[in-house]
C-alpha cells in the first residue's frame, strides 16, 4: 500500500509539479489549499508524512502543525520555507516539526527526505530497543519515553537523536557526528536545527533530576543518568 502524504501548498502551479513528481514515485498525495481543510482531512484519514508551507491561507502552516501534533506526536513533518525567513525554520522546529526545505527547492530534494523519514520506520525494528534512561525508559522502535505512569511519544527527529546519546551515555558526543548521523551533513543552520531538538529533549527529560543533557561548549554534548 503506497504511504499517503498530505501536501499543502497555496501556489497552484507549485503545487501541481510537486504533486505530480511524487505521485510518480509512488506516493499517494493529498493537496490541499489552505491548512483548515488540511486539518480536516487529517483527522479523518492516516498520513505518513506530512509537507506543509509556512505561509497558508485560513490558517497558517505553523497553527496547522500545532494542531497536527496535539492530534499525533509522531508523522514526521516537513516545513517549507521562505529562503530569507531562518527564524521561519527555528519557529518550525521548535513547534513539532521534524525538517525544513527552502524556496526555491528540487523536487529531488524533498523526495530526498521523504524517503530518508518513511525508510527509517523500518530501521533496527527487530533488535531489542528499550533501553533505561535514569528513571525514564525509551522505545526506540516505537518512539515512546515513559516513566512512572507518564509516556510521552516522540517525533522521529527526537528519537534519533535521543538514541545517539544513549549510545555514548556518559561520553561526549561531538556536534559533527551527531550531525552527520541524525542530520546526514554538518553545516551551521542544521547545528541550530540540533539545538532546538537538544532543547525539546531536555525538556522531555524533565521528569528525572539526575538524567541530564549537558552541552560541552564548542564540542558536543554528554548524556548523563
Amino acid at each position: 500500500m503506497a504511504d499517503q502524504i498530505l501536501y499543502v501548498e497555496d501556489d497552484e502551479t507549485l503545487a501541481f509539479l510537486t504533486n505530480d513528481s511524487l505521485s510518480q514515485e509512488g506516493y499517494n498525495v493529498k493537496h490541499y489549499m489552505d491548512g483548515a481543510a488540511a486539518l480536516k482531512a487529517f483527522k479523518k484519514e492516516t498520513f505518513d508524512l506530512c509537507v506543509i508551507d509556512v505561509m497558508l491561507p485560513i490558517m497558517d502552516g505553523f497553527s496547522l502543525a500545532t494542531k497536527i501534533r496535539e492530534v499525533n506526536s509522531q508523522v514526521p513533518i516537513i516545513f517549507v520555507t521562505a529562503k530569507s525567513m531562518k527564524e521561519d525554520k527555528i519557529l518550525g522546529l521548535q513547534i513539532g516539526a521534524d525538517d525544513y526545505i527552502t524556496k526555491p527547492f528540487s523536487i529531488e530534494e524533498l523526495i530526498l527526505k521523504i524517503n530518508i523519514f518513511l525508510k527509517r520506520r523500518f530501521v533496527n525494528t527487530t533488535e531489542n530497543t528499550v533501553s533505561q534512561i535514569g528513571k525514564f525508559e525509551f522505545d526506540f522502535k516505537n518512539l515512546t519515553l515513559s516513566i512512572d505512569e507518564e509516556k510521552k511519544r516522540l517525533t522521529q527527529r527526537e528519537g534519533e537523536l535521543l538514541q545517539q546519546l544513549i549510545i555514548k551515555k556518559n561520553d561526549i558526543v561531538s556536534r559533527k557526528e551527531l550531525l552527520e548521523r541524525v542530520w546526514g551533513k554538518e553545516d551551521y543552520f542544521l547545528g541550530r536545527s540540533m539545538d532546538v531538538f537538544i532543547s525539546r529533549l531536555r525538556k522531555h527529560l524533565t521528569n528525572d533530576p539526575n538524567v541530564t543533557i549537558e552541552n560541552i561548549h564548542g564540542v558536543g554534548f554528554r548524556l548523563s543518568a
